[in-house]
C-alpha cells in the first residue's frame, strides 16, 4: 500500500491514441483558448478604459472575465501540451494546484453569476432602489465575498482530497485533475466519506444559489411581460434567457460530474461533461453576458477604431508635410 506522499505524479487520460487525432485536439483546444483569451481580454480592456462602463454591471463583467481567463488557463494549456507531445504525466503538486485553482475560480464565477442575476433583478424590478442597493461599496463587498467564498471552498476541498492515502495507482480517468477521479484512487473510507460530505454541502449551496437565480428571473419575466413595447420585451427576453440557459448548463454539468454514482461512470460521458463545464464557458460567456451589451459593443468599437483613425491622421499629416 502506498499513500499520496509516495506518488510523484499522476497520469492523465489521453483523449485518443491516434497521433492525427491528438494533433486535432491540440488545434481545437488552441482555437478555443485563443477565442476565450481574445474575447475576455477585449472586455477587460474596454471596461477598464471606458468610463461609461464603470457601472455595477461593468464591474461584475470585469470580475467574470477574470475568472474565465483563469479557468481557461488552468486546464487547457496542460491538455494542449499532452496532446502535442503525446504525454500523460502531471506532477503531484501540479495536480493539487490545478484542483485548487479550478474550484477557486468556479466558485468565484458562480457567485459572480448569482450577483449579476441580482443586479438584473434590481435594475428591472426595483429601479428606484438601484443606486442604494448596488452602490460602489456594496458592489465591492459582494465581489470580495464571491472571491473569498471560492477561495475558502477550494482550500477545504484541496486539503481534504490531497490528505487522503492513495493506493489504487496514479492513473486518472480525466484529461485534467478532477476530485471524483482522485477519490477513486483512495483507500481511506473515512476520508472518502468526508470529502463526499464536503461535495454534498457545496452542491447544496450551488443549488440554493440556483433557486435564487430562477426565482429572480421569474420576477424579471413577470416585470418584462408588463412592458407595453413588444421591442422592449424582446430585448429583455433575448438578454435574460441566454443567461438562464448558461447558468442551468453550468450547474447541471458540475453536479453531474461531481455527484453521479461511480456505477454509471462512462469515459465518453465524463469527457463531454468536463468539456462543457470547464472549457466551453470561458469561451462562450463573453458572447452571452458581455458582447450582447450595446454599451460594451460601442466601447469595443471605439477602442478598436481609435488607433486606426489616429494612424490615418498621422499618415495624412506626414503626406501633407512631404508635399509642402
Amino acid at each position: 500500500m502506498s499513500n499520496s506522499s509516495s506518488i510523484p505524479q499522476f497520469l492523465l487520460l489521453t483523449l485518443t491514441d491516434r497521433r492525427e487525432l491528438q494533433l486535432l485536439h491540440f488545434w481545437l483546444f488552441l482555437a478555443i483558448s485563443l477565442a476565450a483569451l481574445l474575447a475576455n481580454g477585449l472586455i477587460l480592456s474596454a471596461v477598464a478604459c471606458d468610463h461609461h462602463l464603470h457601472t455595477p454591471m461593468g464591474f461584475f463583467l470585469l470580475n467574470l472575465s477574470l475568472t474565465d481567463l483563469g479557468c481557461i488557463c488552468t486546464t487547457v494549456p496542460k491538455a494542449m501540451h499532452n496532446s502535442l507531445w503525446g504525454t500523460r504525466s502531471i506532477s503531484y503538486m501540479g495536480c493539487a494546484a490545478q484542483v485548487f485553482l479550478l474550484i477557486f475560480l468556479f466558485g468565484a464565477e458562480y457567485s459572480i453569476l448569482t450577483i449579476m442575476c441580482y443586479d438584473r433583478y434590481v435594475a428591472i424590478c426595483k429601479p428606484l432602489h438601484y443606486g442604494t442597493l448596488l452602490g460602489s461599496r456594496a458592489c465591492a463587498h459582494m465581489a470580495a465575498a464571491a472571491w473569498a467564498t471560492g477561495f475558502l471552498n477550494a482550500l477545504l476541498h484541496t486539503a481534504s482530497t490531497f490528505s487522503l492515502p492513495l493506493c489504487q495507482g496514479n492513473a486518472l480517468g480525466q484529461f485534467f485533475c478532477e476530485i471524483p477521479h482522485i477519490l477513486k484512487l483512495s483507500c481511506s473510507h473515512s476520508g472518502y466519506i468526508r470529502e463526499i460530505g464536503l461535495i454534498v454541502v457545496s452542491a447544496c449551496l450551488i443549488f440554493g444559489c440556483f433557486i435564487f437565480i430562477v426565482f429572480s428571473y421569474v420576477q424579471i419575466f413577470r416585470a418584462v411581460l408588463r412592458i407595453p413595447s413588444q421591442q422592449g420585451r424582446h430585448k429583455a427576453f433575448s438578454t435574460c434567457l441566454p443567461h438562464l440557459v448558461v447558468v442551468s448548463l453550468f450547474v447541471s454539468t458540475v453536479v453531474l460530474a461531481y455527484l453521479k454514482p461511480p456505477s454509471i461512470s462512462c469515459q465518453s460521458l465524463d469527457l463531454a461533461v468536463a468539456v462543457l463545464y470547464s472549457v466551453m464557458p470561458p469561451a462562450l460567456n463573453p458572447f452571452i453576458y458581455s458582447l450582447r451589451n450595446q454599451e460594451l459593443k460601442d466601447a469595443l468599437r471605439k477602442m478598436i477604431t481609435t488607433p486606426f483613425l489616429r494612424s490615418n491622421k498621422l499618415h495624412l499629416f506626414f503626406c501633407r508635410t512631404l508635399m509642402a
